[in-house]
């Protein structure tokens, strides 16, 4: 990509790792394959993950995207999205005579999995997280009657549980690393017996991308995050830019929605993007600042990914076809192929 000569003094630092994490490389493709595979529409049930721009390509190729599984009409194919979703939902898309194909990340599936065990064996479960996330409805969901929300330290006072010593925490996988042991350590302080998981749930990839904020936030007087607003680790980024001494940080869906003013007195503009957003999205945000001086562009790397998931398993089976059975089996008309009107 052609960039014009940078201003002196004027540069950008550039995290590494940044963008796709594994998990939303499998989901995206995972509707693409769909698609190639079954042809449109392929339903998905919330954004597959939460990007606009993936979104609107996706739906442009025949993805239709829906709030409630009962929007999908019978003999259709329904996905569920990277950040997974409760029994009860699968339970309705059975009801509702659809082919599903899963594609949760498997670091999710890891917490439900763990959310289930410690529910067999009796514990409270005190999940951090935030209230109507996602994942956090389909994690709370695998287990509701022994699962509290714990939505930050200030939470922690009223968190009541009926065995101090039966009682463990588990978190959404999005969150700021060092918000959630704020949280941790709070509710260790109130219950000393506290259990944690197995393995951390955070993410690498949320990790990953915080730590390499960490390390640009001290340089960089601006930092440009690239993501959705209704991308939790995309936010955390803007949160980890500023505690880490970046005098200002802004999160960004498009190149266009920057405002020169932020370039006011900066010499160095960090630039990083969540774990939901393509690369090409990126490339234009340096493109944006090359035009205007910022044409020297520096790699921050925090670390090395190299983790790859399989695609959903359903992938490889005739879906049409079993969709259609469940419509011939539980009667009624079904709509295989049709739109949401």
């Amino acid at each position: 990509m052609g960039r014009m000569t940078a201003s002196p003094g004027r540069r950008v630092l550039l995290a590494a790792p940044r963008g796709y994490c594994a998990g939303v490389d499998r989901a995206v493709i995972a509707v693409e394959k769909a698609l190639e595979q079954y042809g449109a529409p392929i339903y998905v049930r919330h954004e597959i993950v939460h990007n606009k721009y993936v979104v609107q390509t996706l739906e442009k190729k025949g993805a239709v995207f829906v709030e409630r599984t009962e929007e999908v009409p019978p003999g259709n194919i329904v996905m569920f999205s990277a950040h997974g979703v409760a029994p009860v939902v699968h339970e309705e898309a059975r009801q509702g005579r659809l082919a599903t194909i899963d594609a949760t990340c498997p670091l999710v599936t890891k917490v439900h999995k763990e959310a289930v065990r410690y529910a067999n064996d009796d514990f409270d479960i005190l999940l951090i997280g935030h209230e109507g996330h996602e994942e956090v409805i389909g994690t709370s969901g695998e287990a509701p009657e022994h699962i509290q929300l714990v939505d930050g330290p200030e939470d922690v006072a009223k968190v009541e549980v009926r065995d101090p010593s039966k009682v463990v925490w588990l978190s959404q996988t999005t969150l700021s690393v060092d918000e959630t042991m704020e949280t941790v350590d709070a509710l260790k302080t109130k219950f000393p017996g506290l259990v944690s998981p197995p393995s951390d749930d955070i993410c690498y990839a949320t990790q990953n991308r915080q730590l390499a904020v960490k390390q640009m936030g001290a340089e960089a007087e601006l930092v440009i995050v690239v993501g959705s607003r209704n991308s939790s680790n995309s936010k955390r980024l803007v949160e980890v830019a500023k505690l880490a001494g970046s005098r200002a940080a802004h999160l960004v869906d498009f190149a266009d929605e920057i405002d020169e003013a932020w370039l006011a007195g900066v010499t160095t503009v960090g630039v990083t993007s969540g774990a939901s957003v393509p690369e090409v999205l990126v490339e234009q945000v340096l493109e944006w600042l090359a035009q205007r001086g910022y044409g020297d562009v520096e790699i921050v790397k925090a670390a090395e990914e190299s983790i790859t998931f399989s695609l959903p398993k359903e992938l490889r089976r005739d879906l049409r076809d079993e969709a259609a059975v469940l419509v011939a089996e539980r009667g009624g008309s079904g709509a295989a192929g049709t739109a949401a009107e």
